[in-house]
Order: C-alpha cells, then sequence, then structure tokens
C-alpha cells in the first residue's frame, strides 16, 4: 500500500492575504482547496505559470503562505460547495475531505457583500462611500487579524451589467475598497471594477498596483493564438463567428444580454486587436444549466488563401471553466503580491498574458504577452524597478493614497486604518450590524 504524501514543513516566510469576492463560488472554491492541495504536496500544481522555472527566484509568496477570505453573498459553506464541485467532476474525489480545515478557516473569513440588486440607499449606512468603508474596514480587520504582511483583492464574483447611468456598480465598490484598504487589486471578470470614470482618479492616485480585467481561460485564449497565425501569415479573415454554450452561476448570469455584451467585449477586443480590425460575426453565449461547470466553444473562421481561395478553420474548445481558471487566479495573486512588496504600483500591463482586456499598453498576441511576463518575473527577481524609498512611483508618479478623492483614503492614512468598532466609522459592523449581500452571486461561473 503506498504511503500518503507527507505535507511540507509550515512556511516561514511572511503571510500575505487573498481576499476574493465571490468568495464561495465554484472559481474561488478550486482556488482556495486547488492552493491547499498543492501546498500539501497532494497534487501537482498544474496549469500554474508561477510554478514554473521561469518564475523561480522571483521572491513569490509560496502557496503554504496564503491567507483566504471575501465577500459574498450566499451563506453555502466552503465545505459544502466543494462537495457539491467534486460531485460534479470539478475537484477530484476525496479532495474536500483531505483539505477541509483548509476550507473551513477560509469560510470564516468570509464577510458578506453588498448591495443587492433592489436595494436602495435608505440613509447614510446605503451610500457608495458608507459601502466602500464597510468592505475597506472588513479587508482591513482581516489583514490585522491574520497578522499579515499584505493582502491581494481579486475579483471572481459573477459578470454584472455594464451601468447605463453612471452609478457605480458592485464590482465598483469593492475595486475601490480595495484601493482604500492599501490592497493590490485584480479583476478577472469583465465586470465594470476600476474602469468606471469616477475612479480613474482614485487608481491614478492610491499607491497600489492593479491589473485586469476579464481572465483569459479558454475560447479567447486560443483566439489570441490564432489571431496572430493569420495575421503573421498575410492570410485575410473574413468572418469569426463563435458560440459559447455553458452552465453554472456565470451561465445563469450570461443569460442576461447585458452582462453577455460586457463579456463579448473583451473577445472582440482580442480579435481588433490582433488582426488589426474586427471581422464580421459575434459570439453567442447560450446557458445550458445541465452543464454545469463544463462549457463548449466552437469558432467558425472564414479566410481568404492565395488568389482568393475560400478556406474555413472550425475550433472546438471544452472544459472546466473553475479548473482553467483558478490556478490563473492564484498566480495574479502571488504576482500582485510581490508586485505591491516591490514598490511597484499602477496597472500591470506586463499581466496582459492573463487577460481579454488588460490594463495598460502591450501586446495582443499571446506570445509576446508571455515574453512580457517572463520580463516581468525579472524584475520582481532583481529589484528593477523599484522606487525603494524615494517615493517614486513605477508607472512615473509620485507615491502616497488618495487622499480626499471622491472614493479615496490614503492607504497610509493611520486614522482611517485605526478606526475600531464604535468610532463612527460609516458602516461599521457593530453599528450597522449584519449587512446584505452584493452582486456577486456565488463566484463567476
Amino acid at each position: 500500500m503506498s504511503a500518503e504524501p507527507s505535507r511540507p514543513t509550515p512556511s516561514t516566510a511572511p503571510r500575505f492575504g487573498v481576499w476574493l469576492i465571490g468568495a464561495r463560488g465554484s472559481v474561488a472554491t478550486t482556488a482556495i482547496a486547488g492552493c491547499a492541495a498543492v501546498a500539501g504536496g497532494l497534487h501537482p500544481p498544474t496549469g500554474m505559470i508561477t510554478e514554473t522555472p521561469d518564475f523561480a527566484s522571483c521572491g513569490l509568496p509560496p502557496l503554504s503562505s496564503l491567507v483566504f477570505g471575501g465577500h459574498d453573498t450566499v451563506d453555502c459553506p466552503l465545505p459544502k460547495r466543494a462537495e457539491h464541485l467534486a460531485a460534479g467532476g470539478v475537484l477530484p474525489h476525496g479532495l474536500p475531505s483531505a483539505v477541509h480545515a483548509e476550507l473551513v478557516a477560509a469560510d470564516r473569513e468570509i464577510r458578506p457583500g453588498g448591495p443587492l440588486p433592489g436595494d436602495t440607499d435608505g440613509g447614510p449606512d446605503r451610500t457608495d462611500d458608507a459601502w466602500i468603508d464597510a468592505f475597506a474596514t472588513d479587508i482591513r480587520d482581516f489583514v490585522r487579524r491574520q497578522d499579515l504582511a499584505g493582502a491581494v483583492v481579486v475579483n471572481v464574483a459573477s459578470t454584472e451589467p455594464a451601468p447605463a447611468d453612471g452609478s457605480l456598480p458592485p464590482s465598483s465598490l469593492y475595486a475601490a475598497a480595495a484601493l482604500r484598504a492599501g490592497c493590490a487589486y485584480v479583476n478577472f471578470t469583465p465586470s465594470t471594477g476600476l474602469h468606471h470614470p469616477a475612479l480613474t482618479a482614485l487608481a491614478a492616485s492610491a499607491g497600489v498596483p492593479h491589473a485586469g480585467r476579464d481572465g483569459k481561460t479558454g475560447q479567447t485564449l486560443l483566439r489570441s493564438v490564432l489571431g496572430p497565425m493569420f495575421a503573421q501569415r498575410a492570410l485575410a479573415v473574413r468572418a469569426w463567428s463563435g458560440t459559447n454554450l455553458l452552465g453554472g452561476g456565470d451561465g445563469a448570469a450570461l443569460a442576461d444580454p447585458a452582462a453577455a455584451a460586457a463579456k463579448n467585449a473583451g473577445k472582440e477586443r482580442v480579435l481588433a486587436d490582433t488582426l488589426g480590425a474586427a471581422p464580421e460575426g459575434e459570439v453567442h453565449i447560450d446557458d445550458v444549466p445541465a452543464l454545469g461547470d463544463w462549457k463548449t466553444a466552437w469558432d467558425h473562421i472564414a479566410f481568404d488563401g492565395f488568389l482568393g481561395a475560400r478556406m474555413v478553420l472550425q475550433t472546438t474548445w471544452q472544459g472546466c471553466d473553475s479548473a482553467l481558471a483558478a490556478p490563473l487566479v492564484l498566480d495574479l495573486a502571488r504576482l500582485a503580491a510581490r508586485a505591491q512588496q516591490r514598490g511597484l504600483t499602477g496597472p500591470l500591463a506586463e499581466l496582459g498574458f492573463y487577460f481579454k482586456d488588460p490594463v495598460g499598453d502591450g501586446p495582443a498576441s499571446l506570445g509576446e504577452q508571455y515574453a512580457e511576463l517572463k520580463r516581468f518575473a525579472g524584475r520582481l527577481r532583481d529589484g528593477s524597478g523599484d522606487p525603494g524609498d524615494t517615493g517614486v512611483r513605477a508607472d512615473g508618479g509620485t507615491g502616497g493614497g488618495a487622499g480626499s478623492e471622491a472614493y479615496g483614503t490614503a492607504p497610509g492614512d493611520r486614522a482611517a486604518e485605526d478606526r475600531g468598532p464604535g468610532d463612527g466609522a460609516p458602516g461599521d459592523r457593530a453599528a450597522d450590524g449584519p449587512r446584505h449581500g452584493a452582486g456577486d452571486s456565488g463566484g463567476r461561473r
């Protein structure tokens, strides 16, 4: 009988928090369970770029040093959610039991989100700023309670429609809270997040790194490879159409045409950037609840060859969304934590490899994006671009927090950071009681 794999001795490295928006969803649950499984030697780190040789000696936080928490609107405990995923074949059989203690520990650190659709301002504790302050307080309390060296906020919640009236959607409230708490921020979803015009000044002055948006896990990953191939071979693409069949939370969320439009915007950007112009055709997204966390994506590409010869390429991608996304979430959390530790701030364009609609300026083809990512690993390894104690940010600006920006508080503002229960902070849990949930309806997928 083979011996059980022995778990490594706990790391003495500083511990970093990963605060997940949509913390009880499929992607978050898979990431938390997967991190425990890989850190404990139960499974190999398949799909994790940060565990490959190119990223060795970069000073990335060890997986065993990551501590999880987050916001969500659902109350299904993580161990039960993991059991559901194992029953659906997303997690290996027996894994929820093997990492039960880690799931319970993470579940204790999940706080109610908000606002839910239909919530209206009911007084001063229902203003945008009050929501932001309450979320930021949750994050700061998590960092203090767990004695963490820092934290990264990662949005893995269900896709929300783009706001039509200029209001701050839930994803933007969470993003502002991350910056107010002095945390790096990653938007793994197509939702607005920091892309809202009201947060532009805050994002530029908050003094923390941020990355996003919309993780590139399947169909668009393939498009970012095939688009450059057609361009480099001087083949004229006449039309590029696609269909997605998916279930789970993401399928239900994307049944909303407005949410689907937000999702498709990133897919279209990849083709426009790699081909020079967007070809005819569009992507259709169909919710098929019976598929659960599994997805099938078809692409039909019509292109012209020499002397106008008409040809077609068809592709089929079948995969498990959560299993594709979870290792990327862990990668991004580690890279963003290390970037902040190095003193880098502003948009991390070098992480475009991971996103459909990346922030900052960078290449669109996957090969070029990977080269940029490896160069970024070198920066993290040798410290080039580290501003040290000069107060100059890596993006060319000056350090410091958001000061009196509409939604910002300087990360180093001790008066803000040291507010405790009963100190009159808007949205303080002791004063306001339990909050209702947010637009993160249980995870991206």
